[in-house]
């Protein structure tokens, strides 16, 4: 059995110590841990500001709130946003809760990221925002991006949430945009149990942020909010709603989670990337498949696998064979995404023919990484498949 698992955990005694440490407190709702872990991502990331919430997929739904509610950006129902065809679903589906008009462009099929080039060409008068996401650790080319935003007046935004610890041009991924989200759950680059945070260097979206988190009340925000002046009265502000918010707070036991896990993060990542060239070296030239090419400094989520379309194996084949050795694995996220049921519930254009997002729906597959050494059971999977070939 070769018996590599999808994903696993990396805590030691410092977490434990960490959730005993508020356990003995008595304090288990978001308060001075959060605030503590944000001022700290924030600072390892470069950027001025860091929301913690509940998961990356409220991340994805606060971020999409906060430029509905801005009068800076104030997008509007009906407003275009360019997404890639293969992602998760919570990528999406804040836009269709804010009643934005979804454009489905194809992704590049070696780096597995939006086409650029088809970017540009899907680009109208209606197009106010892009949603890039950066899939399974991989950068897309910021450089070109931001070229293509900057020349149309358009706003990027960063789902990042398998990405952590990534770069392009010594530039942390989900800082190339005016917000980007993170994602701690478990099976991510660090571990909060369940958690997500967005960055971001603008102080409106920051205060907003900070309503949409809780409640959309005013109690969070401070005495230089650029959306609200408090009245001298915190009676009166302890319950006062300006904005239609949520309940997505963060526990404070995922805040102290998060300050050390932090800590471990360059030892994280670099580990993975090591993991990334021992793959690379030995999947690259195996007859039958094809493997995601990386950019930058990729932070290597998992390792996606496609079948080519001629190979003398199925998909199907390969997955039995790898569960068969424990080896565990997954589409590569959403597929397709415009090929899942939950499409009829969106307005959403297809942008020209989604050929590698099916070919990816069709025969993708994503194996697990990790923070140690896995060059061995590497080497015994590329076997497998050169078997089947």
């Amino acid at each position: 059995m070769i018996d590599l698992k999808l994903a696993t955990e990396s805590w030691d005694e410092r977490e434990y110590q960490a959730i005993e440490r508020v356990v003995k407190s008595g304090r288990f709702s978001m308060g001075k841990e959060v605030q503590e872990f944000e001022k700290k991502f924030a600072k390892y990331f470069g950027s001025k500001y860091a929301v913690m919430v509940n998961s990356g997929s409220s991340a994805n739904l606060l971020a999409i709130g906060a430029l509905f509610f801005s009068k800076k950006y104030n997008l509007k129902s009906g407003d275009e946003v360019i997404v890639p065809a293969v992602s998760w679903a919570t990528t999406y589906t804040p836009l269709q809760q804010y009643g934005l008009k979804v454009k489905f462009v194809d992704i590049d099929l070696d780096t597995l990221n939006l086409d650029i080039n088809k970017v540009e060409e899907a680009i109208t008068k209606n197009t106010k925002a892009i949603f890039a996401v950066n899939l399974l650790g991989n950068p897309i080319d910021y450089c070109k991006l931001n070229e293509i935003a900057k020349k149309n007046d358009i706003i990027i935004i960063e789902d990042n949430c398998e990405s952590m610890g990534a770069s392009l041009n010594n530039k942390y991924l989900g800082t190339y945009g005016v917000m980007g989200t993170f994602s701690t759950f478990f099976s991510h680059h660090i571990s909060t149990m369940e958690g997500g945070v967005i960055v971001t260097d603008d102080k409106e979206l920051y205060d907003i942020l900070l309503s949409l988190r809780a409640h959309g009340w005013t109690r969070n925000l401070d005495s230089n909010s650029e959306i609200y002046t408090k009245r001298d009265n915190e009676f009166y502000e302890s319950f006062n709603f300006i904005l239609p918010g949520y309940n997505v707070r963060p526990l404070d036991m995922e805040g102290a989670l998060g300050k050390e896990q932090l800590d471990k993060l360059e030892m994280i990542v670099e580990n993975r990337r090591k993991n990334g060239a021992v793959f690379e070296k030995l999947f690259s030239d195996i007859e039958g498949i094809r493997i995601q090419k990386s950019i930058g400094k990729a932070s290597y989520f998992g390792f996606a696998i496609i079948v080519d379309e001629n190979a003398k194996f199925t998909r199907e084949q390969l997955v039995n064979e790898l569960r068969n050795q424990g080896v565990e694995c997954r589409p590569i996220v959403a597929g397709n995404f415009t090929k899942n049921e939950v499409i009829k519930y969106f307005n959403y254009e297809i942008f020209g023919q989604l050929t590698n997002a099916d070919i990816i729906h069709d025969n993708g597959l994503f194996i697990g990484n990790h923070h140690f050494d896995i060059t061995d059971k590497l080497k015994e999977i590329a076997s497998l498949i050169k078997n089947l070939a």
